[in-house]
């Protein structure tokens, strides 16, 4: 619902740009709205086009009978501390704040020329504090529970909130919280068995782990192995947060759909789209969009075709390592020019 009322938000800002002085497409360019449902940022480096920006906004809302919420609107800079707002902002559980560093860390404008800081996007002190909570939360209701039951219970929400944000900046995040959660897990396990020795209930609750991922890892929260006198975790274990990779993921281009009908945008993006053939598609991914004979993107209208490395004549395999896909103009002239090798 909140799609449709707001649709066409951003085009309203966008077209306000076009009516500044200067050339139009750079002054819409220089604005941005991001929006996911009723969320939304305005992004430019002038804090008074910022502020323009909130009040026609607030009068495009009127219009539907919306309004902002004040408690949840802010204007700060992403790089400084300014009015008493803290650098930064949060966005969808994110926070996104740019920091000062030196040239061997900055980041580039699209001409090579060093901005003097880097943009860094973290999970927010508040979606961290909200999952802290609903871990002890968990923890607190099911105080009688058995460990299984309370392993099958956690991992959903700890796979949950780090699949979420495997995409950002998060390795110092979920070590912390790794750290946060085996502190709790220590008293509770103390509080089960309050004659105890931690000593004990450390040799009773975690294991050392088994497979590639947690080998060398004494410290898992596990049922034991069925193996007698066994130390290596069993059926159950807790997930931890630092065992979730960290993989940036490529923004998609704004005006970009699946529905589209660009088959070569969305197969180098994903390996796969309908209608098209399972190993150009994987091509289409393995070389990032780009013909490997000229090095130019692929472009919808292109004729392409797979190309042997080494050819059959020459023991050439029928396999991905030995596949290349290239436009069909690079692959005549490729196969001429291993002719001419020949003779």
């Amino acid at each position: 619902m909140a799609n449709i009322a707001l649709h066409g938000l951003e085009e309203y800002i966008k077209k306000w740009a076009e009516t500044w002085e200067g050339k139009k497409k750079s002054n819409r360019n220089s604005i941005s709205l991001i929006r996911y449902a009723d969320d939304f940022v305005v992004l430019h480096k002038d804090k008074s086009v910022i502020q323009e920006a909130k009040q026609r906004i607030e009068q495009w809302l009127n219009g539907l009978g919306l309004e902002l919420k004040e408690s949840k609107t802010r204007v700060c800079h992403t790089l400084q501390r300014t009015d008493g707002e803290e650098a930064g902002f949060d966005f969808l559980g994110w926070n996104f704040r740019q920091y000062a560093v030196g040239r061997k860390h900055t980041g580039r404008q699209s001409n090579g020329k060093p901005l003097g800081y880097t943009t860094i996007v973290k999970p927010s002190d508040e979606s961290i504090k909200r999952h802290y909570q609903r871990i002890v939360s968990v923890l607190d209701e099911m105080k009688a529970k058995s460990q299984e039951a309370i392993i099958s219970r956690l991992n959903p929400v700890i796979k949950g909130w780090t699949a979420y944000h495997s995409a950002v900046c998060s390795k110092e995040t979920f070590g912390h919280l790794d750290y946060l959660v085996h502190k709790k897990l220590r008293r509770w396990t103390k509080s089960r068995h309050s004659n105890k020795t931690q000593k004990w209930c450390n040799k009773r609750y975690w294991h050392r782990g088994k497979d590639e991922r947690s080998t060398g890892d004494n410290w898992v929260f596990s049922t034991p192995s069925d193996e007698p006198n066994s130390s290596v975790v069993g059926k159950y274990e807790l997930h931890k947060h630092a065992w979730t990779p960290i993989i940036y993921h490529t923004k998609v281009k704004g005006d970009k759909s699946p529905f589209d009908g660009d088959w070569t945008y969305w197969s180098s993006r994903r390996g796969k789209y309908p209608g098209t053939k399972k190993s150009v598609a994987k091509l289409l991914k393995l070389q990032k969009g780009k013909c490997n004979r000229c090095g130019l993107y692929f472009k919808d209208e292109d004729l392409l075709e797979i190309d042997h490395i080494i050819p059959r004549s020459e023991g050439g395999k029928d396999q991905y390592k030995n596949y290349q896909l290239l436009h069909r103009h690079c692959h005549h002239k490729k196969t001429a020019e291993d002719k001419a090798g020949k003779c």
